[in-house]
């Protein structure tokens, strides 16, 4: 029996970051449009305070994108 690792395959990591990032910027913008609707102070600052981690996501995203750009392009 061998039990060797599956080689790494990156080769659609980018498409999947891209796809995340766009999701979470929807996800923001649905917040928003909630935080502008609500009179609930509670949902808005549990919206902003979320929002505000999505911002942080997004930075995480892209620099994973940017590695993944660079592997690329060493790989090439």
């Amino acid at each position: 029996m061998n039990n060797k690792p599956k080689p790494d395959d990156r080769s659609d990591n980018v498409e999947k970051l891209q796809k995340n990032i766009d999701r979470t910027i929807r996800n923001m913008e649905l917040a928003e449009e909630m935080i502008s609707k609500t009179s609930d102070d509670k949902m808005k600052k549990d919206l902003e305070a979320k929002n505000r981690r999505r911002e942080q996501a997004l930075d995480g995203l892209r620099r994973e994108i940017k590695d993944e750009a660079d592997y690329r392009a060493k790989k090439q």
